[in-house]
């Protein structure tokens, strides 16, 4: 795994698994074959009693905290770890990609997603499922970060008074338009995964939609002067934000500032999206879009030297595994009979195949070892460093004053 060097000692305790949504683990007996009722099952009873209260195992709340204390009895001081975060707009299936990393079975009786996934109901309403940021634990010890929508607007309606302004303080209490608030929102949640995750997914739907590139080029240039989760100056105690970024500025190590590696998985391709041409151009418009960002200039972590999901994989024959290509990946739209197409093999395969990728991965490392409750500790200290930042304060600022921003 990518959390450490393992130099540490093993977990003292047996890893908790965080198995379902809170809620559902924590009522009344689940059917399944994790969640047995009956008053005859004493481990699950104990299990159940020591679980937090139902839906407050999120890290980053509505109001836009970040809370350590419900989700930190599920980590242990294991150093063996992956960080897996995603981030990308509404309805584009990013629980479905957490629940498959997670490896859920669908198909077994009774069990349910560790993360929600949005109803017909929910679309019809136009809501979104996920707030903030929701944690799971796998059995690989992968901690899995889903988070609410970008540019979503049910997150906006939700957050904006009648006059227009923010019910969130996104800045540490500057008065912001709910539009704008919702745009930095976005920055700053990219901040923050690409600074405490090792691999971070970036979910667009279909395969001209460049709005989350645009925004992963901007987290780029905000993040400077966030740490990752190992850094020492963490420990110290912080009397102003200046002197925050100038300390970690100082501590930037030789081969830049860490930075998770980005994966973008284009998903809901049709037929005609997924030909050999059209996923050279798709490579080659992220290769020019991202061509002077951190994501290729740091090439041992983050460049892609394996073949990507497309599985005859007439794309990547005649690819230079050198080449400076963010890591691309493609699922298309599922059918009702979930049936191969003449160039691709079908949707669950094609997902099955992104699972295994991704666990794979060769991912950047925190620059020292820690444990999973030291990393959790350390990333409610960069978010606030994040909402802190004079640098993303000083974007808003310009966003306010030049009105270019969503609207």
């Amino acid at each position: 795994m990518a959390g450490s060097t393992s130099s540490g000692a093993g977990p003292s305790n047996p890893p908790k698994i965080l198995l379902a949504k809170p809620g559902l683990v924590t009522g009344s007996p689940v059917a399944g074959k994790y969640g047995r009722g009956g008053s005859g099952d004493e481990n699950t009873a104990s299990l159940r009693s020591r679980l937090p209260s139902i839906g407050s195992l999120n890290l980053l709340s509505d109001s836009w905290d970040f809370h350590i204390d419900r989700f930190l009895p599920f980590l242990t001081d294991n150093t063996e770890f992956t960080v897996v975060g995603v981030i990308g707009p509404p309805g584009v299936g990013k629980s479905t990609i957490m629940n498959e990393l997670y490896g859920f079975d669908a198909t077994s009786p009774g069990m349910l997603p560790p993360f929600a996934i949005e109803t017909e109901e929910g679309k019809a309403m136009a809501r979104h499922c996920s707030v903030g940021i929701e944690p799971r634990v796998s059995a690989e010890r992968l901690i899995l970060l889903d988070t609410q929508p970008v540019f979503s607007p049910s997150v906006l309606a939700e957050m904006m008074r009648p006059d227009g302004s923010s019910t969130i303080p996104v800045l540490n209490g500057e008065s912001l338009s709910a539009e704008l608030a919702h745009e930095i929102m976005g920055i700053q949640l990219g901040v923050l995964l690409t600074s405490i995750c090792h691999i971070l997914l970036v979910i667009s739907e279909g395969v001209h939609d460049h709005n989350m590139w645009h925004l992963m080029s901007t987290v780029d240039l905000l993040k400077h002067g966030i740490p990752d989760p190992s850094s020492h100056t963490l420990s110290h105690s912080q009397s102003s934000n200046t002197g925050t970024e100038k300390d970690s500025k100082e501590k930037v190590p030789e081969g830049g500032e860490y930075m998770a590696l980005p994966v973008f998985v284009h998903t809901r391709l049709r037929d005609h999206d997924l030909s050999p041409h059209s996923i050279v151009q798709l490579r080659k418009a992220l290769q020019h879009y991202t061509s002077t960002s951190f994501f290729t200039r740091t090439k041992e972590a983050n460049v892609s030297r394996e073949h990507h999901v497309t599985s005859t994989d007439p794309v990547t024959q005649n690819q230079d595994p050198d080449s400076p290509v963010p890591k691309v990946y493609v699922i298309p739209m599922r059918s009702k009979d979930d049936s191969p197409g003449e160039q691709y093999e079908s949707y669950t395969s094609m997902l099955w195949k992104l699972r295994d990728q991704v666990l794979s991965m060769n991912s950047p490392s925190f620059r020292k070892t820690l444990s999973e409750r030291d990393w959790l500790k350390n990333s409610a200290k960069i978010w606030e460093l994040v909402k802190s930042s004079s640098i993303i304060a000083e974007y808003s600022r310009t966003l306010q004053s030049s009105g270019m921003f969503r609207r």
